[in-house]
């Protein structure tokens, strides 16, 4: 009975060991497979790098939603075009953009000495800088809060026309007394609305320049 009971241990020891051996050699076959996940992994990468890059920040994806836009380069690091509507972010550049090319060309006239006459005595001697002030005290500034205001919801309005689908384009008012796009074929359209879009970028950016020198100088155009 001694022997029997060895045997049979010994028996079920050899199960054992055969189906441990069983366990490792799958386990190795697994582990040899996995070895090529990494070369999966890398052609993903490298689908994932000539996916299309930002034209004027390469190391970015393009942002998909500035697609069809005049002057389009690219150009939105913070992704704002994934989460607010294209047409109310050309509204808002167009505006910004033309307020800018008047603002700049109007703080520089005043500091080369235009005036519009009569002129009242209480503004004699100011500068663009030194103009805030005074226009504030007297009640200026207070009449154009007023009539800008007043452009601003009639301009609203407009915009709300077209986030509804009414085919207005983002910045169109109809203004074009001298009629640049009068009889235009589309690419001269397209030509004459790139020309106003970096003009008011540039704009935009001397304008904040030019206020910063201003200050900073106290002094007359070119404010060096």
């Amino acid at each position: 009975p001694a022997q029997t009971g060895s045997l049979v241990v010994r028996c079920l020891l050899r199960i054992y060991i055969a189906k441990k051996m069983k366990t490792v050699a799958a386990l190795s076959l697994l582990a040899s497979a996995s070895a090529f996940a990494p070369a999966q992994t890398g052609s993903r990468a490298a689908t994932s790098l000539a996916a299309e890059k930002s034209t004027a920040l390469p190391f970015l994806p393009y942002p998909e939603n500035l697609k069809g836009y005049v002057g389009d380069v690219g150009f939105d690091p913070f992704r704002f075009s994934d989460f607010v509507p294209m047409d109310f972010l050309r509204e808002a550049e167009l505006k910004h953009g033309r307020i800018c090319m008047m603002a700049w060309l109007g703080f520089c006239a005043v500091d080369c000495g235009l005036r519009v006459y009569p002129l009242p005595e209480a503004y004699e001697g100011l500068t663009s800088v030194t103009a805030h002030d005074a226009l504030v005290e007297y009640g200026a500034l207070g009449q154009m809060f007023l009539w800008f205001g007043l452009a601003e919801v009639i301009g609203t309005v407009a915009l709300m026309q077209t986030l509804n689908g009414s085919g207005r384009e983002p910045g169109d008012y109809g203004l074009d007394p001298v009629g640049f796009l009068t009889d235009k074929s589309e690419e001269e359209v397209n030509r004459m609305k790139l020309r106003e879009l970096k003009n008011g970028r540039l704009a935009m950016l001397a304008f904040s320049g030019v206020v910063t020198q201003a200050v900073l100088t106290q002094g007359p155009f070119p404010y060096v």
